[in-house]
C-alpha cells in the first residue's frame, strides 16, 4: 500500500462510480420519458462497448507511448465531456458513447500502470484491490446516482462531472513514468493484429485472453438473464428488487477478489480452474432455486468464485505485457476480446429470448457451456500444452 498505489485506487474509484452514476441516470432519463422501447438499454450498453472495440488498435499505443498518469488524466476529461453533452440534451446513445471512449482509453492505462507501482510478487494482490474497489464503486455509483437522479437528473449528471474532474486532478500526483523508446510509430489497425498474431506466441496468452473473455462474456450474460428470472422464479417486480439481488453478485466478487491473493499466485495459475469450475456450478445450480435466501447465497458463492479466477488472470496478462508488448497494449488487446466476447454472448441471449426461451433453461445453459469451455481451455494450456 504504497502512496502512489492508495492514489491511483482513489482515483479509479471516483472514476468507477461516476460511470455507473451516469449510466443509471440515463436509464432514468428513459424510463421517464414518453417514448420507452425496450431496446433502448441494451443500446447504451452497447454504444459503451463498442468504442472499446473501436478504439482497441490505439487506446494501447497511447497508455504505452506516453505517461499513463496522463493519460488517465485525459481519459477523465473525456468522461467529462460526455456527461457535458448529456446535460446539453445531446441524444445519450451518443454522449455515453463518448463516455465509452473515456473509459477505454481510461482501462490499459490504469492496469498498465500497476507493474510501475508495485512489485511482481505484490501484483495478484494489487489487481485484487483494484477489482474490489471498481466492484463497491459500481454498486454505490449504481444505487446513489439512481437514488439522486430521482431527484434531479441535471444534479445527478453534474455530480459525475464533478467526479470525473476530481478522479482527473488525483491522477496528476501520480508519478510519472515514460517509455518513449518502446514504440517509435503511430499504429494501423494491421499493427494491432500483428501485435495480436505476437502476443498470443505466449504460452499463457491463450488462456489468459479466452478466459477473461468467458468470464466477462458470462458475468454480462448473467446480469441480463437475471433481470428476466427474477420476476419469473422470484416474483420481484421492480428494478429497486432486482439490484439488491445483483448485490449479493457484487459482493461476492469483493470478497473472491480480497482473498484470491493469500493462496493463488502467478506461479500457481494453474489453480483458478476449480474456481472457474464453482462458477459454472453455481450458475447452475441457480437455475434450480426458486427461494429468496438460496438465490442470494448461490449469487454470493458465484461472486466470490468469479472474483477468484478473474484477478489472477488480470495480473498474469499484465506481467505478459511487461515482458513483450507493453502492458497498454496486452490491456487492450485483453478489452478488445473481452467486449467482442461480451457484445456476442449478448447478442446469442437476446436472439434466444427472442425465441421465447426460458431464463431458467438460458441459465441453465449459460452454466453448462461455461463449464465445458473453461474445461476445455484449462485441460488443453495445462495438460495437452504446458507452458514451457
Amino acid at each position: 500500500m504504497t502512496q502512489s498505489f492508495i492514489v491511483l485506487l482513489v482515483a479509479q474509484f471516483l472514476s468507477a462510480f461516476a460511470d455507473n452514476a451516469v449510466l443509471f441516470t440515463i436509464i432514468t432519463i428513459v424510463i421517464h420519458s414518453p417514448d420507452n422501447p425496450q431496446w433502448y438499454v441494451p443500446a447504451l450498453q452497447s454504444a459503451f462497448l463498442i468504442a472499446f472495440v473501436l478504439l482497441a488498435p490505439w487506446s494501447g499505443y497511447v497508455a504505452d507511448k506516453f505517461a499513463k498518469s496522463h493519460v488517465l488524466f485525459l481519459a477523465n476529461v473525456v468522461k467529462a465531456f460526455g456527461v457535458i453533452l448529456l446535460l446539453c440534451e445531446v441524444e445519450p446513445l451518443f454522449a455515453y458513447g463518448i463516455v465509452g471512449m473515456g473509459a477505454a482509453i481510461y482501462s490499459p492505462a490504469k492496469y498498465g500502470i500497476l507493474p510501475e507501482l508495485v512489485e511482481f510478487d505484490n501484483l495478484v494482490k494489487a489487481n485484487s484491490w483494484i477489482e474490489g474497489s471498481t466492484i463497491l464503486a459500481i454498486l454505490l455509483g449504481m444505487l446513489i446516482g439512481a437514488k439522486v437522479a430521482d431527484a434531479s437528473t441535471n444534479m445527478a449528471l453534474s455530480g459525475a462531472i464533478g467526479l470525473f474532474i476530481s478522479s482527473a486532478i488525483i491522477t496528476l500526483y501520480l508519478p510519472t513514468f515514460l517509455h518513449v523508446n518502446r514504440i517509435e510509430n503511430k499504429p494501423t489497425l494491421g499493427d494491432f493484429f500483428k501485435q495480436i498474431v505476437c502476443f498470443f506466441k505466449l504460452p499463457l496468452t491463450y488462456f489468459v485472453i479466452l478466459g477473461g473473455a468467458l468470464f466477462w462474456g458470462v458475468a454480462a450474460t448473467l446480469r441480463v438473464i437475471l433481470v428476466a428470472w427474477a420476476p419469473m422464479v422470484l416474483k420481484l417486480n421492480t428494478a429497486s428488487d432486482i439490484a439488491q439481488l445483483t448485490f449479493f453478485l457484487a459482493i461476492g466478487i469483493i470478497i473472491g477478489s480480497s482473498i484470491v491473493s493469500t493462496f493463488i499466485s502467478l506461479n500457481s495459475l494453474s489453480r483458478i480452474g476449480f474456481a472457474a469450475y464453482g462458477m459454472a456450478l453455481s450458475i447452475v445450480g441457480l437455475s434450480f432455486t426458486n427461494e429468496m435466501l438460496n438465490a442470494q447465497l448461490i449469487l454470493l458463492l458465484t461472486g466470490v468464485t468469479g472474483g477468484i479466477f478473474i484477478v489472477p488472470i488480470n495480473a498474469a496478462l499484465q506481467n505478459l505485457g511487461v515482458k513483450s508488448i507493453g502492458t497498454g497494449h496486452a490491456v487492450a488487446i485483453q478489452g478488445f476480446f473481452h467486449n467482442i466476447a461480451m457484445l456476442i454472448a449478448l447478442s446469442i441471449y437476446s436472439y434466444a429470448a427472442a425465441q421465447s426461451m426460458n431464463p431458467i433453461a438460458a441459465m441453465l445453459s449459460l452454466g453448462l457451456l461455461f463449464f465445458v469451455a473453461v474445461l476445455v481451455l484449462t485441460f488443453y494450456h495445462f495438460y495437452l500444452n504446458k507452458p514451457v
